[in-house]
Order: structure tokens, then sequence, then C-alpha cells
């Protein structure tokens, strides 16, 4: 009897052993241990969600992930081109291309596949006041009867809550203004986006006519919906800075907001992404839908903002999305081999 126990003991210990060596044998076989990531993310807190679920892919892969560097578009190109970086999981294409050709294009980045389609950006006003004035297009604004509307300082010029300097959309802004006439009426308002947002959103509240630039996906259409509260401006033609001088912007629908409709793409630093086919695998074929990223934007602005809650969202969005994540890490495993 003794000798069967004993017997039974050997077994399941041989058995445990296996298992062991099974678990580490796999745990070196990730095509990613020892060597380190470096993620970049501009300073708009609500890319740190898209940004921490491809870091969670690449944990998973078994990449040893740093910190988040926050760091502007223009300098963040050059330093994943520059190898300062490894990622930046929201290059806007195309409103970053200047960007992107000015770090060296393709021979210094990493872009396949995309993140997030479907983006669209443009100017917004209330739509009390559309319907009131008949305000459908921003070179209305061109008279200053109609720019005063949106007058909130008193100068009686048009007001328009902007884009951060560094982000390329104030770019595109600036040129609007020269090109469609709108010079001598409208004030661009840059700084803090989401200091201006929030106080153009109080001044809707309390009834006052409002004149925005925004983006989707991104919270603010959560709150302000366009349809309901405000509508799109459309614009009196095509034209765009730089690189885009002759690009159409029209929408499929006709629709002409002033801006390409973009995609967010994940790029990375060339030398590295060839030298690991998982992680270059892996940013080619993960997708997040705007829907997504918009309903963890607005969960932000309702206060879920600190890197504790954006944590706990990103693992949520994995684990409820579990088996598309599990795809993306096998596929990308496949890609080492």
């Amino acid at each position: 009897m003794k000798l069967i126990k004993l017997k039974r003991m050997l077994q399941l210990s041989a058995a445990a052993a296996v298992i062991s060596l099974g678990g580490t044998a796999q745990a070196a076989d990730l095509p990613g241990k020892g060597i380190e990531v470096q993620p970049l993310k501009s300073s708009i807190a609500e890319e740190t969600f898209q940004t921490l679920v491809v870091m969670k892919a690449l944990e998973a892969l078994g990449y040893d992930v740093k910190p988040i560097k926050e760091i502007e578009y223009a300098a963040g190109h050059i330093a994943i081109a520059n190898g300062d970086g490894t990622f930046l999981a929201d290059h806007w294409d195309p409103l970053h291309v200047d960007f992107y050709n000015k770090a060296g294009g393709d021979e210094k980045l990493y872009r396949e596949g995309v993140y997030s389609g479907g983006a669209l950006q443009g100017y917004l006003i209330d739509k009390k006041t559309a319907d009131k004035y008949g305000i459908k297009n921003v070179g209305q604004l061109k008279d200053p009867k109609i720019a005063k509307l949106f007058d909130s300082n008193g100068d009686g010029k048009a007001d328009l809550a902007g884009c951060n300097p560094g982000w390329g959309c104030e770019k595109v802004i600036e040129h609007h203004l020269d090109t469609y006439g709108l010079r001598d009426t409208v004030t661009h308002n840059q700084g803090s986006y989401g200091a201006i947002i929030a106080d153009t959103i109080a001044r809707y509240k309390q009834g006052d006519s409002i004149f925005y630039y925004t983006w989707t996906p991104y919270w603010v259409s959560g709150v302000l919906v366009p349809g309901k509260d405000v509508v799109w401006l459309q614009v009196p033609f095509s034209s765009l800075p730089g690189a885009r001088e002759n690009v159409d912007t029209s929408l499929p629908d006709g629709s002409n907001y002033g801006f390409q409709a973009n995609t967010q793409r994940i790029i990375a630093n060339r030398a590295w992404a060839e030298a690991n086919p998982a992680a270059a695998k892996l940013f080619a074929i993960m997708q997040l839908s705007n829907n997504d990223i918009s309903a963890q934007n607005l969960r932000m602005r309702d206060g879920e903002k600190s890197a504790a809650d954006i944590e706990r969202h990103a693992d949520a969005w994995i684990k409820g999305h579990q088996e598309l994540f599990d795809s993306w890490i096998a596929e990308a495993k496949k890609a080492a081999m």
C-alpha cells in the first residue's frame, strides 16, 4: 500500500515538473521576450485607451513595455524615426502626412493596416442658431452680422473653439481662415482644447450660440450631438495646406466639412518593426471601432479619467473582446516563426 502511494506521488511530481517546464518553455518561446518597447502618445488624454490596448497586446507577446511618454505629434514622428520611441497608436492619416514625410516616410517609419477608420473633423454650430439664421456653410461667417452671433468676448468677431498648436488640425484651420476670407471676422481660440471646449459646452447650456472645431471619435459628439444639438458646417470648396493642396475633401455623401476623412493608424520605427515581425504583424491587424473609442472617451469626460480608470477600461475592452484579442496574438506569433 505504501509502495503504491509512493509511486503515485512520484507520478504527480513528474507531471508537475513537465507542466512547469512546459510553462517555462512557453514563456521562453514568446517572440518579444527581453525586448523593450517605448510607447509614445500626444498630450490628448483620450488617446491613452487605444495606446494601452496595443501595449497589453505587446505584453501578451512577451515584450517589455515601458510606461507611455507624452510628446506632440510632429516631434513624436521624428522620435520614432530616430529610434527614441517604438510606436505611436494615433497617427492620423492623412492629417499627419507632412509629419510622416518630414520624419523620413516609409524609409524610417512602418505603417500597415488601419487601427480605427472613418474619423471625421470639421466645424459645428448650435442647431438653434443654424436654423434661425439659415447657416449651413462656414463661408457665411464672412458676413460680420453672422459672425457676431458667435462673439463671446464682445469684440464683434466670431469665437471659434479651435485646435491646439502641434496637433496638425490647427494648420488646416489657419489655412481656411485665409482661404475662405474669414480672417477679419473669426478668431481662432487656441490653448488647452479641453478647457476651451468645456467653456463652449457651458455657454451652450446657458443658451448662447457656439462655434467650434472637433473630431470623431471623441466624447464631444456624445454631449453635443450632431443633428440634435449642433450641426456640421459645409465649406465653400476643398482647400488644404501643404502636400494636400489639391485634395478633394468631399465625403461619399457629397458633404464637405473641409477635412479629409481620416484613419487612425499605428506607426513604428521601421528597423525595429522589421526586426520584430510579431509586433509588426500585430500593428497591422489590430482594430478598434470608433464607437468603442468614443464610448470610452465619454466615460473619461464623465469623471472616470484617472490612470487606474483608463487601465480598467482597457482591461474590460479586452475581456469583452477576448476571442478577437487572442486571435491577434495567435496571428502575431505565427509571423515570428
